[in-house]
């Protein structure tokens, strides 16, 4: 056996019968879940129960951070938006005209995902417009957190539901 089979063996690039993508996957989600426009999760949480510096800090981040995401947006929004939207098409057509799965795999990961990055933008926008603290400030994180995790399940059904066609498509069985 020679080191190209092993590594497509290892790396399998039929991905949806790859246990390395659904481990990307819920890691993908989880990490898009716990940070909350580029603040973890348990920052806010601790903020809310302990306050004082610790509310400082979220807010510090907060404000960093939506910031910085404005700042991409604004200077470079245009450009990145034509290079995504470049990218899911061609995933898309080698994914669904050329039946490449493994750029079925990456749409289904990176679309959702361009759908939080908007919803990030406008929650950063509506933060830094409202110039929220405290309660308001973690009432905004709270919500974004929520329609992330939404979209989220709703990725993670419609990719598994894929994934299981796919699979039954090249089975035996099929």
């Amino acid at each position: 056996m020679n080191w190209h089979q092993t590594v497509f063996e290892l790396i399998d690039m039929r991905s949806f019968s790859n246990l390395w993508f659904w481990i990307a996957l819920a890691v993908f989600w989880s990490s898009a879940s716990h940070w909350v426009l580029g603040v973890p999760w348990d920052m806010v949480l601790r903020a809310k129960r302990v306050g004082a510096q610790a509310e400082i800090d979220l807010q510090d981040m907060v404000r960093i951070n939506t910031n910085r995401i404005l700042y991409i947006a604004r200077v470079s929004g245009l450009w990145l938006l034509a290079l995504a939207c470049f990218v899911l098409t061609g995933l898309a057509v080698l994914g669904w005209f050329y039946a490449v799965e493994f750029a079925q795999a990456v749409f289904l990961l990176m679309f959702p995902m361009s759908f939080v990055g908007a919803m990030s933008i406008s929650t950063a926008n509506r933060i830094q417009v409202e110039e929220a603290t405290g309660e308001l400030l973690r009432k905004r994180l709270g919500r974004h957190r929520f329609w992330v995790q939404f979209v989220g399940m709703i990725s993670i059904f419609v990719t598994s539901l894929w994934g299981m066609y796919q699979n039954f498509q090249i089975s035996p069985l099929g």
